[in-house]
């Protein structure tokens, strides 16, 4: 009895992974069908960023000689269709997909295949394509989260972590199935670029070392805590040709971006004001309420609230004040940031033990624009006007946790097929580590 194999996949920089992929499917049986993606299937999903033709993916996979037979996956939910109609056994893909098909459990034997660590650029450099193996310095939560954001990002590939406590990279990389490295030279010879997600404090030294040694670098809000870092670090960045990012999801999401071009279209008149509020609870034993140096509302969700103030009003403020509501340890629990300019007002309300309305309101001369909690994932707001009636609603696609519109970006810069980002100037991510300098400053820390 022939056993028929099926797996889909994108395919795109056709890589050693694809290709090890491919095998181990068509070693589970007699006859392998791969289904291979459309761009418009994959935009739906959240894969971002795809270079290969539909065309060039079909050829790649065809050439590998492991394909029975190539279909074309166009539809979520072709895959149930797909077993039923073609009458398939074993349905396989990567194992970082486990769990996500047991559904189909029920139709045929679902095989998660272990994922090929350490992908060799090699096949790329034929193509002239290139995937950045990224490493990734910090363990917490949002590196997670950032290796799970990148799968959906075409170009990229996680590839390593490093942490000097060598214990927690090794759970780390066990977790995702990547390299673990207590090393930092070893880290760096084995990566393209670097994405940093330790402790803040902790920032400014592993952007300074990853640029000495020649990598690209995201890094996650707040990128530095003092101005002058930020100056030396985007002055060292230009001197080597190499991008250096700050990481804040919220400035790339396509949500925010059609939120500002509504604010600056006219159509509320000229901006008056601006309140940016994201207040949540954290567990009381949580790093963010305990470290007494760098913990605290502000430094934990300052970025987030400072952001849409930045880009609506710029970094020339006449005037600053915070006020703070403090725990027994000292770090603020509660705090507002008001600013005013030439020709407006704006407050910015964080909070990690104190809850509030979180939500932005951008207030003109001739209405306003108003987006709900949780407005730093903008997904939906609405422009209103004096008629109560005169109400013009927008609503935007969030996927996942946002973390993919970022490192699309960054990738971009990357490969040089931007120039700039506009989305978060550098001169604005040097304004934010201005802020949290005076905030800390003031702070006694």
């Amino acid at each position: 009895m022939m056993i028929k194999v099926i797996t889909y996949g994108t395919f795109d920089l056709f890589h050693q992974g694809h290709y090890r992929l491919l095998q181990r499917a068509k070693a589970l049986g007699d006859y392998l069908i791969v289904g291979v993606t459309t761009e418009a299937y994959d935009k739906t999903r959240g894969k971002l960023n795809v270079i290969d033709s539909l065309v060039t993916r079909i050829e790649n996979v065809k050439r590998t000689g492991f394909a029975d037979e190539i279909i074309i996956e166009e539809t979520e939910g072709q895959k149930f269709n797909d077993i039923r109609r073609l009458g398939i056994d074993i349905f396989t893909v990567g194992s970082d997909w486990t769990g996500c098909f047991d559904y189909l459990k029920d139709y045929c034997k679902v095989v998660y295949l272990e994922r090929t660590k350490n992908i060799s650029s090699t096949m790329l450099r034929e193509q002239n394509s290139h995937i950045q193996r990224v490493g990734i310095i910090g363990t917490g939560r949002i590196a997670g989260r950032f290796v799970q954001e990148a799968k959906l990002v075409s170009g990229i590939s996680a590839q390593g972590v490093y942490n000097p406590h060598r214990e927690s990279a090794v759970r780390f990389a066990d977790r995702w199935e990547i390299d673990a490295y207590g090393d930092i030279d070893e880290f760096f010879k084995a990566v393209d670029v670097v994405y940093i997600a330790s402790p803040h404090e902790t920032h400014y030294g592993y952007i300074k070392t990853a640029l000495e040694h020649g990598k690209h670098v995201l890094c996650e809000k707040p990128m530095v805590l003092e101005r002058a870092q930020a100056e030396e670090l985007f002055g060292n960045a230009k001197e080597r040709g190499l991008i250096l990012f700050e990481g804040i999801k919220t400035a790339y999401c396509p949500g925010f971006q059609k939120l500002l071009g509504i604010a600056c279209s006219g159509s509320i008149g000229s901006i008056r004001n601006v309140e940016a509020c994201f207040t949540k609870l954290e567990d009381a034993d949580s790093r963010e309420l305990t470290d007494r140096e760098y913990g605290g509302s502000f430094t934990e969700l300052g970025s987030y609230c400072m952001l849409p103030i930045l880009k609506l009003f710029g970094k020339e403020f006449q005037e600053i004040r915070f006020d703070s509501l403090n725990g027994a340890n000292g770090l603020d629990l509660f705090t507002r940031i008001s600013l005013k300019y030439p020709n407006g007002i704006a407050t910015a309300t964080c909070g990690l033990g104190v809850k509030s309305d979180g939500r932005l309101l951008i207030g003109g001369t001739k209405g306003y624009i108003v987006a709900e909690a949780p407005w730093w994932k903008t997904a939906y707001f609405e422009v209103h006007h004096e008629n109560p009636e005169d109400v013009q609603k927008y609503s935007e696609i969030f996927l996942g946790d946002g973390l993919r519109y970022e490192i699309s970006d960054f990738l971009s810069m990357v490969n040089g097929t931007e120039k700039d980002s506009f989305k978060l100037t550098r001169g604005e991510s040097v304004t934010l580590a201005e802020l949290m300098e005076g905030f800390l400053r003031q702070a006694g820390r």
